[in-house]
């Protein structure tokens, strides 16, 4: 499969690239930045926030689905947010419909159901939209449009509703938030192969131990996480936050301030 990874420069992009070449796919990267010195990738520099650049590249090249990474990963101001998130979502979806390219994988997060408290249940892909912050609402809307597109094109969409992408958990949140690295290959990968899912939501974390959230829905596309962030668990020291990072699934960021630009 021909691949277009929007943002292959960033964190995730970076690891899912290699790892989907190392499946067999064939990579197309695209982003703000040059790609990767001695990159064996087609790429492609450009904002997908710029509808005639992302047109452009499908011009170019013979997509046959898209994964989209791309957006910044902090919050920032609400209109900075939805042109990251939102606008690029809808230049890639235009350029597929153009090009009858019918599957996208997005990395949305865990934020746009951020502000819903924990409990003793596992949060189920059934949860309403409860954003913590512009960027969780920026993700909502995201999700929304990617649904848009799934009943009026066809577009097969798997959402994934990515919890603490990192090289390991780092607090105790972490332990039940945690994706690891090759988990997040075959997280996308189950979303890039899955037959037929339509419009889909996972939750993008690990097999851990203490799983905040449900891992049936991403278990029915054919994901099925290897990790477990409890193997971890002896190198996290508790913290001062651990009780209020507790209180809601999107931890600090439900009790961020926002992002509000100066007057005058």
């Amino acid at each position: 499969m021909r691949v277009l990874v929007a943002g292959a420069a960033g964190s995730l992009g970076r690891v899912v690239t290699v790892g989907l070449a190392d499946l067999g796919h064939e990579i197309v990267g695209l982003d703000l930045v040059p790609g990767p010195e001695g990159s064996p990738f087609a790429w492609h520099e450009a904002d997908c926030a710029d509808a005639d650049a992302v047109a452009a590249v499908f011009a170019d090249e013979r997509i046959d689905a898209v994964v989209h990474l791309a957006g910044a990963p902090e919050e920032l101001s609400l209109p900075d947010e939805l042109t990251s998130h939102v606008v690029t979502t809808a230049a890639l979806l235009d350029a597929m419909v153009a090009h009858d390219v019918t599957r996208i994988v997005y990395a949305s997060s865990n934020h746009a159901v951020g502000r819903t408290p924990r409990t003793d249940g596992e949060l189920t892909e059934q949860a309403l939209p409860r954003p913590d912050t512009y960027y969780g609402v920026a993700k909502v809307a995201a999700e929304a449009l990617l649904h848009l597109f799934a009943d009026r094109h066809g577009i097969d969409a798997v959402v994934c509703r990515i919890g603490s992408f990192l090289e390991e958990p780092t607090s105790l949140r972490g332990l039940s938030t945690w994706l690891s690295h090759p988990d997040g290959v075959r997280m996308v990968e189950a979303g890039l192969t899955a037959p037929a899912p339509g419009f889909a939501i996972l939750h993008g974390i690990s097999a851990n131990t203490r799983a905040w959230w449900d891992l049936e829905p991403g278990r029915r596309l054919g994901y099925e996480p290897q990790d477990d962030a409890e193997v971890f668990a002896d190198r996290i020291e508790p913290g001062p936050d651990d009780a209020a990072e507790a209180e809601f699934v999107g931890g600090p960021f439900a009790t961020a301030q926002f992002h509000r630009p100066a007057i005058g």
